[in-house]
């Protein structure tokens, strides 16, 4: 009997050491991917050395001051060409990108931008969206970025960390973007739920961004504007309870439908994407990074929405062209 109990107890002892074991690396995997954190939660993951804090902002405020052990890679190069911005860098720019800021898949890359206004996050969501779709798992943006840390009685640095270039090869993950083909496809079965990350004007075709051939909006598509994910006055994005509840008001929830974002170059866009995939948990939402100035530069004219007359889109080019000069 004594040797069974002593066998029960060594069976026990190693059950409940492997779930002990399990149940805090889950926590620590958990804890490592929150979507979003605040100043006080980055300030722990700082020092950890698999944690990559990218700075998207530009040069000169990089070098003004910036979050210690920051890497420094402005949002301008995750972006496509001015003719389409919002297309996604090729792969071997992406991989270039990625290895000269030490990044591997198991990194817990911290993405931080300005967090001047609601606009400015969309750059933070559009990188850490890249980041995903280039194999990255381990990803956090900080909310309200810079402005924020500094807020909260954080020191910035002048100092630039050393990075050792990684080896990665990252792979397209192409279950959260979605080509002009496939779109296209899409609105024509009505397969999609097409939500336009723009504000109004752009959705009722009152405007359009300049490199967009004509003003209007996708086939079909709702307008959830990219701000309504906002704390009111801020650049913080609301908890994930309260984006449940709004995305619940735009029926976005319980759909058994793909959800494609948009906007006019793929960054507000990514804000919605953001929130509804990360926060709200909706696992098939995807990006249509080139978004409208993708859609309205087809060889062959796609189906639109919202297009205004012709005489209001020569109203719409002269403000344009009187705006650039």
């Amino acid at each position: 009997m004594n040797h069974l109990h002593h066998t029960s107890s060594i069976k026990q002892f190693i059950t409940l050491a492997l779930g002990t074991i399990a149940m805090v690396a889950a926590c620590s995997i958990a804890a490592a991917a929150q979507p979003l954190v605040d100043p006080n939660t980055l300030a722990q993951l700082a020092s950890k050395p698999d944690v990559r804090i990218i700075d998207i902002r530009t040069p000169k405020e990089y070098a003004e001051g910036h979050i210690a052990g920051a890497a420094n890679a402005p949002y301008g190069q995750w972006r496509g060409p001015s003719s389409n911005p919002g297309e996604l860098p090729a792969l071997n720019k992406l991989t270039e990108l990625v290895q000269r800021l030490g990044l591997t898949d198991q990194t817990h890359a911290v993405v931080v931008s300005s967090g001047a206004n609601d606009t400015d996050f969309g750059a933070a969501a559009r990188v850490y969206w890249t980041l995903k779709v280039l194999g990255l798992q381990n990803l956090s943006i900080l909310n309200g970025g810079i402005k924020t840390w500094q807020a909260a009685g954080r020191a910035l640095t002048t100092a630039v960390p050393p990075i050792a270039q990684s080896d990665f090869r990252p792979n397209i993950n192409q279950n959260l973007l979605i080509s002009q083909k496939q779109l296209l496809q899409d609105t024509e079965s009505a397969r999609a739920v097409l939500v336009d990350a723009r504000p109004a004007d752009f959705f009722n075709g009152q405007t359009r961004h300049v490199a967009a051939k004509t003003p209007g909006t996708l086939p079909g598509a709702m307008n959830v504007a990219h701000s309504v994910w906002f704390k009111p006055g801020t650049s913080q994005v609301i908890d994930a309870e309260q984006a449940k509840s709004v995305a619940t008001k735009y029926h976005l929830t319980n759909t058994d439908k793909e959800v494609v974002s948009f906007c006019n170059t793929g960054h507000w866009a990514a804000t919605n994407w953001f929130v509804l995939s990360e926060l709200v948990g909706d696992k098939d939402v995807k990006l249509y990074a080139g978004s409208m100035v993708d859609w309205t530069q087809a060889s062959t004219p796609l189906p639109m929405d919202n297009v205004p007359g012709r005489f209001k889109q020569l109203i719409i080019d002269a403000k344009l062209w009187f705006a650039g000069l």
